[in-house]
């Protein structure tokens, strides 16, 4: 980073991004309809992020955290999930000097049929990355191709957990999960800023316990 837009792993980093995340529409709250027709008090969208300088630039220096707390050294590969993850592991792979690795949603039905893209190394150690965290199935889902291609796996890296079961589901594949921050973290920050209301913060707080909408 040059130093203009406040590092996300320092102190304060957190209370930027959720700024920008809200400020850029990335993030909003009231009652949505999600595509699995559960209903929801929120709705993120971290595909916008890159549209914006400075939330791009916040959501980066946000992984790079993440990557320096796994252990630079302790990875050979970057390996975005498509599309959302690629995104981010270009920038990631770039600055950290590594090789990147992209997984498809799908094997190709044409070519050599690759899942996997990149020049792979058997036994890479490989950290996946993607934009946020559900179930833990888009990851899960990744893993499964690059552990096949040679690579290992065992660590994942989001910017945001949306806290419905991911952490344990990729835990029982053997995959650590670590996300910059966490829905309800970022609910009770824009709440301190006084950028939503206590009634967002309530709808998201009981979503996050179960209780439907």
């Amino acid at each position: 980073m040059d130093g203009s837009t406040p590092f996300a792993g320092e102190a304060g980093g957190r209370d930027a991004l959720a700024d920008a995340l809200f400020r850029i529409g990335a993030l909003r709250f009231g009652r949505f309809t999600l595509a699995s027709g559960k209903s929801s008090s929120y709705y993120l969208d971290l595909r916008i992020v890159p549209s914006d300088p400075e939330a791009y630039a916040l959501a980066v220096s946000a992984y790079l955290a993440l990557i320096k707390e796994i252990g630079e050294k302790n990875l050979e590969a970057i390996a975005g999930v498509a599309t959302a993850g690629i995104t981010i592991s270009s920038p990631l792979a770039y600055l950290l000097r590594k090789p990147m690795l992209y997984v498809r949603s799908e094997q190709k039905g044409h070519g050599l049929g690759r899942q996997v893209e990149g020049a792979v190394r058997p036994g890479w150690r490989t950290v996946v990355v993607d934009d946020l965290a559900t179930t833990g199935g888009s990851i899960a889902s990744a893993v499964g191709p690059l552990r096949k291609a040679g690579c290992v796996v065992q660590d994942a890296v989001v910017l945001l957990d949306r806290l419905e079961g991911a952490r344990a589901n990729l835990a029982a594949e053997g995959v650590r999960l670590h996300a910059f921050t966490d829905i309800g973290d970022l609910a009770k920050t824009l709440f301190n800023q006084r950028k939503i209301t206590k009634a967002d913060l309530q709808a998201v707080q009981k979503q996050m316990e179960g209780v439907p909408l």
